[in-house]
Order: structure tokens, then C-alpha cells, then sequence
């Protein structure tokens, strides 16, 4: 027996159980390998009449007794030199070489490139024989090789090409085996890695029917690979139904898509790509067990699923599949690099879907707006992530519902309608539309008919924060700080309320000095007697955000201003009740509650604020 060129059993251990991490793509590997002997074949019979161009053909056999898997095609077959070289020397790959010394034809499609996938057969089986007659040559010759080394011997072979047989470990405790050997798990593994090898891969079935009252078991020759992939037919021949077809049997998504894009990309980097935009959005999307949709390919031959690298985080909604021969894989094909190809490839799948959805928003808007129901949050939180890194990228195609007939606008739109003397673009934070319509702070900007965004998404406001302005124009929070509405007369005359009631603000603000940071009459109201704002630090709803997300450990809070409505007739009740009693401390806490309730914030003593409106029911009913 021969020792293996390198003289190291630890790079043979290393490329049978450390590079490769799953098992299954054993066979990925060496049916690729038949496919590149075929195409190898075809390639030189173009100039050798001695070779014989043939319909490529791959076949599978098991045999559960003998624990045998058997892969033969008719290919081109290796001399007795090209066995001793190719696998006698690992990490020597026979198909880079012929694809080096014959680089300047460029419809030459080879699959493999490092020489080590024939070794990953050793992850599965511990021993393995290859039987091979070149095309053109009269002498067959048999490989036959362990773990330990190899011997090589001439054969009887009939016709041109390569029959692998690998002899099946028995199982472990810690390893199964066995079911490699069962036609199930082997169509499975194909219709996986190698549905799209060109040439037919195909396997005697044996299945059971049944007819009447009788069953009777019928074996067949079954082609297991479609060959062709719908992503690689002209679009021409594909109708609306195929591409559904396919989106539902794959994703397992029974909504049809809304969009679906169909298109290939020539250049340094080039890839064919079939993208789905779902309809609705996956129940576990936002969770941490979300899988990414994509899936990739490189010359018909599976590599990899989930494939995150492919598309930006903001985008993760897509499906579908890239097909690239461009791409520098890592030696076991199953993590992609990071390098130029790489960023370009992803670069251009982001472009396209950007503008897909573009496209989509300027004369789809319905299907848009669909959309966006289902991932707007998702793109949301791609402007806010990373310092708003992506924000230029993704602010116009963010919708808000706003107070313009609570339909969507985008932020274009908005500045678009915005009133001429108008600076800033408002917005008002909430759990529904409906609670923000009620809000006090909100009734004065919407009789001046300023339009007010509706921002629903715990994101929103922190996305804001990030983006801080659109078209120069800086987002400004209904609740938060002055709104700057009142003409100089009106400001005149609140600046003369405060200093007329100064007695009554300092009251309460003593009896609310642990609460809040400031009381003054305020503008804003109309039809409540009292509301809270925040300075222009942490909104209200800021903290509440951080308290539901438990973000909020050190216990931050906005600086809160409680605004009192000169006009209403509670607040000039309580005004003449300070003139005779010069005490309204419980009606000051009671006001102070109110607001926090109508903010949405919990009162600090639910039983208190019931005891103090039991006993104003009291006295006006005594």
C-alpha cells in the first residue's frame, strides 16, 4: 500500500472531518466531480475524434447488505497517472488544472477547483474504490484507498468514464451512517445540492403501488435532478404561475408573493437572480430563530441557504436564490469569503431590491403600502441602526400615517404640503392613531391645519434622534417642548397669565417639586385642562419605550412640564379655590395624575388617586 504524497495523515484527517462540517455533502461533491468528467469529455471531443462526445449520464446505486454507494458517469475517465496524481496527492485538483490549460475558453464550466472534495467521501466511508478507463485509452485501472494510503492496479472496465464505490462506515454512538443507504435519504441529498447539475443523475427506485385490492413493488430508473433551474430559463418561457409555483414550493409560504424579480447580471461579478418580496411578513420574523431566505448557488450546485452574506440586514425580508461562478468560496464551499466579489455581489442585490421597491412606491403604491405593513419596521430600523449609517439609503421609502386623512405619506410628500411658514415637521408618538387624535398637545396644530406624522413604531422616535432632520427640516414632537405656534400678541398675553398667576404655578409646583420640572398656562390646550410635555431632552414616551423594552436600568426619566389651560373652567375653579384657600395640594396631584394617565404613564398610587376622586364626589353630592 501506498502512503499519500504529502506523508501526513493530519491533512487527511483535516480534509475528511475538519473542513467539511456536515456529512451530507459527500455525494454534493462527488457528483460534481462526474458532472466536471463530462463536461471535461465533450470539451476535448471538440478536437479529438478519438474521445467521443457522449450524452452525459450519472448514476447512483446502493446496496444496503454489501453497505455500498456507488456514483459512475461516463465521463472522461483518468489514466493510471492521473489517478496516482489526482488522488494519490491531496489537495491537487485535476479539474483546475484543466481548467488553467484551457483558460481562454470561456464556455468552459468546471465546478470544482481545489482537489479536496473527492477526500470528504472519507467523513462517511472507511474505504473507497475508484474504477476508471480514460476516453481513448484501452486499459482500465483501479484506485482502492483508506485513511492509511492506496493501491493502484490495473482493471476491466467496458466503457469510458468512472464508477466510485465507497464502503459505508458502520454506526457509532456517536455517528449514523446507515442511512445513506435508503433511495429516500439519497434523493433527498440530490434534490438538495445537485437538482441542477446539467446532466441527468439517476437511481433504480423501488416503489410500492397499489391497484384495487392488490400491491405490488415496482422498480424503475429515476432521474433524480430537475437539471435545469427555473432562474436559468429564458423569462419568455416562464409564466406568472411558474414563478408562484416555485416561490410557494420552496419557501413553503402559501400567500403568493407581491413581487417577484427575475434578472441576471453581467461583469466582474456575474450572477443570475431569482428574488421574491413576501406578502405577508413571516410570524418569527423579529425573532432571533428568523432564517434568511436566501439561498445560493454556484453553477447549478448548492452551496449554502440562510445565506445572510448576500443581502443587507434592512433587506432580510427577500427569498430567493443567486446563482454566481464568480464567487471565492472557501475550500469546503460552505462559508462564503469576504472579499471584493463579495461586496460587490451584495452591493448590487441591495441596489436592485432598493429599487424594486422604489419603482414599486412611485407607481405601485398599493402593493407598496402592503408591503410596508408587513416590513416598513424592518427598514426603520436599518436608518436607525449604526449611527443612521444606511439612513440615505432607506429615508424615502419610509411611510408615516399622518393627520392628513390618516393615509401614508413619505417624507418628501410631507415637506412637500408642509405650510409656508412652517419650519419643522411635526409628529406625535402613540400606540394608535385613535389615541393620538386624543391627545391635548396635538388639538392646536391641527386647527392651525398643520399636518402631524403619527409615529406608532417604538423605532420611530429613536430613528428621529438618528436622522435628527429631512430636506433641512428638523423633527419636532407635539409633546415635547415649545411649539412655537402663537404669534407675538399671543405670546404677550400668556407671558402676562404666567406672571398674573404666579402664585397659584409656584403652589403647585411646590406640591409637585419631586414630579416635575416645571407648571405654566400654556397655549397648546384647548378643550383639556391639562397636559404634560417634556422638555427637548427625553420625551415621555421616550421613557415609557425604554420601560416596555427594559432598556431603562438606571431609571431614566423625561424632564416633565406639566401646562395648564388658562381657558378651561377646572383650572379657573381651582384658580378661585387658591384665592380662598391658598391650599391645592390634592387637586394638584390630582391634575398631575390625570396628565400621566392621558400620557399613558402608571400613576405612582393608584389607591391615593381613587380615595382623592372618591372625596370630590363626596362634597358635590353633599
Amino acid at each position: 500500500m501506498k502512503q499519500f504524497k504529502t506523508e501526513s495523515k493530519r491533512i487527511l484527517d483535516l480534509m475528511a472531518n475538519s473542513i467539511y462540517t456536515n456529512t451530507d455533502i459527500f455525494l454534493r461533491e462527488l457528483v460534481s466531480n462526474a458532472s466536471d468528467a463530462i463536461d471535461k469529455r465533450n470539451f476535448l471531443a471538440l478536437t479529438d475524434e478519438k474521445i467521443g462526445r457522449v450524452d452525459g449520464q450519472i448514476n447512483l446505486a446502493f446496496d444496503k447488505e454489501a453497505r455500498t454507494i456507488t456514483i459512475s458517469d461516463n465521463g472522461l475517465g483518468m489514466s493510471e497517472d492521473e489517478l496516482e496524481n489526482n488522488l494519490g496527492t491531496i489537495a491537487r485538483s485535476g479539474s483546475l488544472e484543466f481548467k488553467e490549460n484551457n483558460k481562454d475558453n470561456p464556455d468552459l464550466d468546471i465546478i470544482g477547483q481545489f482537489g479536496v472534495g473527492f477526500y470528504s467521501a472519507f467523513m462517511v466511508a472507511d474505504k473507497i474504490e475508484v474504477l476508471s478507463k480514460k476516453a481513448g485509452e484501452e486499459v482500465a485501472h483501479r484506485w482502492l484507498g483508506t485513511m492509511e494510503g492506496y493501491e493502484l492496479s490495473e482493471a476491466q472496465k467496458e466503457e469510458s468514464g468512472t464508477t466510485i464505490t465507497l464502503f459505508i462506515k458502520e454506526d457509532s454512538k456517536e455517528k449514523k451512517y446507515s442511512h445513506y443507504l435508503d433511495s429516500y435519504e439519497i434523493t433527498n441529498l440530490i434534490k438538495r445540492y445537485s437538482d441542477f447539475i446539467t446532466y441527468p443523475i439517476k437511481m433504480l427506485v423501488t416503489e410500492t403501488r397499489y391497484n384495487e385490492d392488490k400491491s405490488e413493488e415496482i422498480t424503475e430508473l429515476k432521474t433524480l435532478n430537475s437539471m435545469t433551474p427555473i432562474w436559468k430559463k429564458n423569462k419568455k418561457d416562464l409564466k406568472p404561475e411558474d414563478y408562484d409555483n416555485f416561490y410557494s414550493q420552496t419557501f413553503f409560504d402559501y400567500n403568493k408573493p407581491l413581487k417577484t424579480l427575475h434578472y441576471k447580471v453581467e461583469g466582474n461579478t456575474s450572477y443570475t437572480a431569482l428574488l421574491y418580496i413576501p406578502k405577508k411578513r413571516p410570524y418569527d420574523f423579529y425573532s432571533a430563530d428568523y432564517k434568511y431566505g436566501l439561498s445560493l448557488y454556484s453553477k447549478g450546485v448548492f452551496i449554502k441557504d440562510e445565506a445572510k452574506e448576500l443581502v443587507s440586514d434592512y433587506f432580510r425580508f427577500i427569498r430567493g436564490v443567486i446563482d454566481s461562478d464568480d464567487l471565492n468560496l472557501n475550500i469546503s464551499r460552505e462559508i462564503l469569503q469576504e472579499d471584493y466579489q463579495m461586496t460587490t455581489l451584495k452591493k448590487s442585490i441591495d441596489k436592485k431590491i432598493k429599487s424594486t421597491l422604489e419603482k414599486m412606491l412611485e407607481k405601485e403604491r398599493a402593493d407598496y403600502e402592503e408591503f410596508f405593513d408587513s416590513f416598513g419596521q424592518q427598514l426603520k430600523y436599518g436608518a436607525y441602526d449604526k449611527y443612521g449609517a444606511n439612513k440615505d439609503v432607506l429615508i424615502d421609502l419610509l411611510l408615516f400615517k399622518s393627520s392628513k386623512e390618516d393615509k401614508y405619506v413619505t417624507l418628501k410628500e410631507y415637506v412637500a404640503n408642509m405650510k409656508e411658514d412652517q419650519k419643522e415637521i411635526y409628529y406625535a408618538t402613540g400606540e394608535s392613531i385613535e389615541q393620538i387624535k386624543e391627545l391635548p398637545q396635538i388639538e392646536k396644530l391641527l386647527d392651525k391645519g398643520y399636518e402631524v406624522l403619527y409615529f406608532l413604531d417604538n423605532v420611530d422616535e429613536f430613528m428621529t434622534m438618528i436622522i435628527n432632520e429631512y430636506d433641512k427640516k428638523p423633527f419636532k414632537s407635539v409633546l415635547k417642548g415649545d411649539l412655537d405656534l402663537d404669534s407675538e400678541a399671543e405670546k404677550d398675553e400668556l407671558k402676562k397669565t404666567n406672571e398674573d398667576h404666579k402664585d397659584l404655578i409656584e403652589a403647585i409646583k411646590e406640591d409637585l417639586k419631586d414630579k416635575v420640572m416645571d407648571v405654566k398656562f400654556s397655549n397648546r390646550l384647548k378643550s383639556h385642562p391639562v397636559c404634560l410635555v417634556s422638555d427637548d431632552n427625553l420625551s415621555i414616551d421616550m421613557e415609557k419605550t425604554l420601560n416596555e423594552l427594559h432598556q431603562n436600568e438606571a431609571g431614566i426619566k423625561a424632564n416633565k412640564i406639566l401646562e395648564l389651560n388658562p381657558d378651561h373652567e377646572l383650572i379657573k375653579a381651582l384658580e378661585q379655590k387658591f384665592l380662598i384657600e391658598k391650599d391645592v395640594k390634592e387637586y394638584a396631584q390630582l391634575l398631575y395624575d390625570q396628565a400621566m394617565l392621558i400620557a399613558g404613564l402608571p400613576i405612582a398610587d393608584p389607591i391615593a388617586y381613587t380615595k382623592r376622586i372618591n372625596n370630590l364626589m363626596l362634597k358635590a353630592m353633599r
